[in-house]
């Protein structure tokens, strides 16, 4: 009786995969979710399991291209071990006892876990246990991170470390990391990789198929389209010299040589000074940042208006009541929980500068979720302090710096960055005069808080002296009209401007 074996569904929208590598060859004996050939799509690569132990008939040949369910190979059940026919008549005892030991040996597989429903791949940032060290159950053994934040990936058991995967890879969930070697193993004569070695080349070259002409896989001529990169211009690390994605990844395009006429040629100018560059990889969350700013930029109508804070009055409140403030509630009385309250009483007169677009759709929102924007050492992340609008200027103060040290530390979870009405950032603690922050996607506003500095205004037809801060309210005008976005920005300036309008809600 023989078992079929077929392309199985990777994904919604591959269609067709490649069968880059045959990993057993004809007529080899395999067993039950035995790794039996490698599928590459224009994606990811994946791996092709037996389905059943038995005698393995190749159908589908390296380098042929397979739509999803096409027929790979059969396998014929109950054949005979291929170890009982291919003993050697002069074997040991001593390697009888260690075959026989290493295939006892049982592996336990570490995949990457699923992190959260909006996040498909995460990059291996670093190992913390090394190739064949023993590890503990539970123990952590790598450091994986996301386009939002960093995880740690533990041990499912006890044993020794088999990595797989690379520092710096991008991995998809459920992609294999590392293998555990359950127990105390014997390593296998290292005689027998050379048949298999010999029969993939047999395999080859039965085939007929021969990449000699660097025929790149799908992936890598995405890759190498991307880059403007000439594939004969590439060295392939593939079967038969065939161009894979990591080779894509590392290609570089060769500048053209220039030619230069020797009598016109003018002396290339000679510096003494140091001239070093240095390449760093970008992270996943440098990456999704950039993809989402620009994103932003090329999907929403996007513009900024300006007003101007008097903060005078906040400034005295504070200097008056910072040090009972403190004494009470155990934080500081900083400026960021007044926007943050002067913001949600806004949103409140003006709920469209909180909605958000939904297909064909504008969502409305009763409550008032701030990110507050937080300069982390990998990166720009925008944790949520959550319906801030029932929240006193104490608990808004306590929640941002709960929020900003976690941020700093690297362990906010998905849940204290998913979501938001609005979001504020603080370029002033930098030294920002002025700017026009990106909004925050799907959000339609976001809020620039600036440096305070003294400057001369007209009031009551005199000059006088006052610490002054520039605000800006980028929108999506898709969404806010001009008349709601300047009167949001004049409603949190008044709010501002006489804090204890926050205090009787007027």
């Amino acid at each position: 009786m023989s078992l079929e074996i077929k392309v199985p569904a990777v994904g919604e929208s591959i269609t067709e995969v490649i069968l880059s590598k045959w990993v057993k060859a004809d007529g080899d004996q395999v067993q039950m979710d035995e790794v039996i050939a490698e599928l590459e799509s224009d994606k990811a690569t994946f791996e092709l399991t037996a389905a059943g132990a038995g005698t393995l008939k190749t159908i589908a040949k390296e380098g042929e291209t397979l739509e999803i369910g096409a027929l790979v190979c059969k396998i014929e059940e109950g054949a005979i071990s291929k170890t009982e026919i291919q003993k050697p008549k002069a074997e040991s005892l001593e390697v009888k006892k260690q075959d026989e030991s290493s295939v006892k040996t049982e592996k336990k597989d570490i995949k990457v876990p699923s992190v959260g429903e909006s996040i498909t791949e995460v990059t291996l940032t670093k190992w913390l246990k090394q190739d064949g060290e023993s590890v503990a159950m539970d123990e952590i053994i790598a450091e994986l991170e996301s386009d939002k934040a960093t995880f740690e990936l533990p041990a499912e058991s006890a044993g020794i470390l088999n990595t797989v995967a690379k520092e710096g890879d991008t991995l998809e969930i459920g992609a294999l990391v590392a293998t555990i070697s359950l127990g105390n193993a014997v390593k296998a004569n290292s005689a027998p990789p050379a048949p298999v070695a010999e029969s993939n080349s047999q395999t080859a070259e039965k085939s007929g198929i021969s990449y000699a002409d660097k025929t790149p896989s799908p992936a890598a001529t995405k890759i190498l389209a991307e880059k403007g990169i000439d594939a004969q211009n590439v060295n392939g690390t593939g079967v038969d010299g065939r161009i894979t994605k990591d080779d894509a990844m590392k290609a570089e395009k060769v500048a053209p040589k220039p030619i230069v006429n020797a009598p016109s040629a003018k002396a290339i100018p000679s510096f003494s000074g140091a001239r070093d560059e240095r390449r760093e990889k970008m992270t996943s969350l440098r990456k999704t940042i950039s993809k989402r700013l620009v994103t932003v930029k090329n999907e929403t109508a996007m513009l900024t208006t300006f007003n101007e804070v008097n903060m005078a009055p906040i400034m005295e409140l504070r200097k008056k009541y910072k040090d009972q403030f403190k004494e009470k509630y155990g934080v500081g009385l900083g400026f960021m929980s007044f926007f943050t309250k002067a913001v949600t009483e806004a949103l409140k007169d003006f709920p469209a500068v909180g909605a958000r677009i939904e297909g064909e759709e504008l969502v409305y929102s009763n409550f008032a979720d701030v990110s507050i924007a937080v300069s982390a050492p990998k990166g720009l992340v925008v944790p949520v302090i959550r319906n801030a609008e029932s929240m006193s200027l104490a608990q808004i103060e306590k929640e941002v710096i709960t929020l900003a040290t976690k941020a700093r530390d690297g362990k906010l979870s998905l849940e204290e960055m998913t979501g938001g009405t609005f979001t504020i950032t603080n370029g002033g603690v930098f030294g920002s005069m002025l700017s026009t922050p990106i909004i925050n996607a799907p959000q339609s506003a976001i809020l620039g808080m600036h440096n305070i500095v003294e400057r001369p205004v007209a009031e009551n037809g005199q000059v006088v002296i006052r610490p002054i801060m520039y605000v800006a309210l980028s929108y999506d005008h898709r969404v806010i009209d001009g008349r709601e976005s300047v009167g949001f920005l004049v409603r949190v300036k008044q709010l501002l401007e006489d804090p204890s309008r926050l205090l009787l809600g007027i």
